[in-house]
């Protein structure tokens, strides 16, 4: 199995949104991934916690994959690819880790 792991940390402001703002909608959009891609295992999303170090990423992913090349269709399938043009316009940084399990 393998585990895919990604932290975003949003702009102040984009888009004519909040940070928050921002947040909530990608893990609202991240939280359907799974009705569209049934190869998605233990997927979940969660928002940094309120009065934790605002240096820290502002949201987090983690979804399991059977294999390497689910997780390979995954990160080309249109609904993914979708969330990644929106998170490209609203976050600072990315970061990624996948290993296996």
């Amino acid at each position: 199995m393998i585990r895919h792991i990604v932290m975003f940390a949003f702009l102040p402001e984009a888009e004519g949104r909040t940070r928050a703002e921002n947040a909530a909608i990608a893990r609202g959009m991240l939280e359907a991934l799974p009705q569209k891609i049934d190869w998605i295992r233990n997927p979940a999303v969660a928002l940094r916690m309120d009065g934790a170090e605002s240096a820290n990423f502002d949201l987090i992913l983690s979804a399991d994959f059977d294999s390497m090349e689910d997780l390979n269709r995954y990160l080309v399938h249109p609904d993914h690819k979708a969330v990644g043009e929106f998170m490209r316009t609203v976050r600072r940084e990315r970061a990624c880790v996948d290993f296996e399990v």
